[in-house]
């Protein structure tokens, strides 16, 4: 049902009393065809592209927690599609496109604000690097503007260009397609449309474990029952590992995290999404205001979600230096999400040994700005058993082969541990 000015108007007169849930709350089934372990944004957008695109409905999608208390929650709401190489270039750029028209796919608006990212070089050799980046998007029709400091400086006065800084910066890439889209609702948007074509959405309903029989997993172990299943799609950013040892598997990924915070709100002052080269670090406003910053990695591995701050005073340590002014502003909260970070910085997406067996995950940096096109390719993958050309790259056995998919250097990549 499409929402008008109406209904808005009626449930705000009835205290927010005759709103009805978003998507159904399911309970387990004995057996589906498809069982999708993880209900963040890629698990909920291969849900709702298996039944949509190819009438897989039979399918669960397995949360722990809640829709969207994950890393999809957890995240810097940064869009783009600016890399260099071709694998990767192409798979941010599919979901890109499938960004700008979500919100009327979905019928609910998740907020794609194309407002724009700008990746800073600091010195001759980083801005070196972004004109060949630039150059590589450009040939593949991707949008890409080379920046001088005079332009940047207009584009967006509050940042400190000036020399004396400890990071001056040389140029930037501008990918005016780039942006922000608002996490939370991408998640309760693939909820909604993948609950309303028949998808079982099972919140609170751990995985503890596998049964494999025959080289095949013939049930997934629950806290709530053993669950049949057909095929079985693990999508759990921040503990990828563990699922893959339930079965026995063990992956080339380490859990790290990614602390950012945010500020009090203030009048707009930002118009586009900062990226600095430097520290890896992003600086950008919120709808209502907020200013978010975020940094590199911690170093060590961790599975928790919560910041520290050792982590709070070096995201502001980086920040001010940009922009010296958010000094007189105020936190108001910090968080972490989980990474699982790949050798090669990019994800894993395939078949896993066990024939039915299959993994999402290892995104670095990448997983939100990807969800689109993740969810749309994995249930390709899903239906059909075999990878198509764009996530042929992304397998598994690369590493094997030392096929790897490295974009380290390009822009705010992983830190290689």
């Amino acid at each position: 049902m499409r929402y008008s000015a109406l209904n808005l108007v009626r449930n705000a007169w009835s205290g927010n009393t005759l709103w009805q849930p978003a998507w159904r709350a399911a309970e387990p089934g004995k057996s589906y065809d498809v069982i999708i372990v993880g209900g963040g944004g890629h698990g909920l957008a291969t849900a709702y592209y298996l039944a949509k695109r190819h009438g897989i409905t039979r399918t669960a999608v397995l949360e722990k927690g809640w829709i969207g208390g994950g890393n999809t929650g957890r995240n810097t709401t940064i869009v783009r599609s600016d890399y260099l190489l071709e694998p990767s270039s192409r798979l941010y750029e599919f979901s890109l496109k499938l960004w700008e028209g979500l919100s009327d796919e979905l019928n609910f608006n998740v907020m794609y604000s194309p407002r724009g990212t700008i990746l800073l070089a600091h010195d001759e050799w980083q801005l070196a690097r972004l004109a060949e980046l630039g150059n590589a998007m450009l040939v593949r029709g991707i949008d890409a503007e080379l920046l001088s400091p005079a332009a940047i400086r207009r584009m967006e006065p509050a940042l400190d260009t000036g020399n004396r800084t400890r990071w001056p910066i040389a140029g930037g890439l501008l990918q005016q397609r780039g942006g922000t889209a608002r996490h939370d609702a991408v998640a309760w948007a693939y909820a909604r449309a993948a609950s309303a074509l028949g998808v079982d959405i099972v919140e609170n309903c751990e995985v503890t474990g596998f049964e494999l029989r025959g080289g095949r997993v013939v049930a997934v172990h629950t806290t709530r029952g053993d669950i049949e299943a057909g095929k079985v799609a693990v999508v759990v950013a921040g503990h990828t590992s563990r699922l893959a040892a339930m079965a026995g598997i063990t992956l080339p990924i380490e859990t790290h995290l990614l602390q950012a915070m945010v500020s009090e709100p203030v009048k707009p002052v930002l118009r586009t999404v900062i990226l600095a080269m430097a520290f890896d670090g992003y600086v950008s406003q919120t709808d209502k205001g907020e200013i978010v910053m975020g940094a590199e990695l911690d170093s060590y591995p961790s599975y928790s979600q919560r910041g520290n701050l050792p982590g709070v005073e070096r995201i502001a340590r980086y920040a001010l230096t940009l922009f010296p002014a958010f000094g007189r502003l105020r936190m108001m909260r910090c968080w972490a999400g989980m990474n699982d970070m790949t050798m090669d910085g990019s994800p894993i997406i395939g078949r896993l040994p066990p024939d039915n067996l299959y993994i999402n995950g290892g995104w670095c940096y990448g997983g939100f700005k990807a969800t689109p096109g993740s969810g749309w390719l994995f249930a390709d993958l899903l239906a059909s058993g075999e990878p198509c050309e764009i996530l042929r790259p992304f397998a598994a056995d690369r590493f094997e082969r030392a096929a790897y998919i490295d974009e380290a250097g390009t822009g705010p990549m992983p830190q290689h541990h």
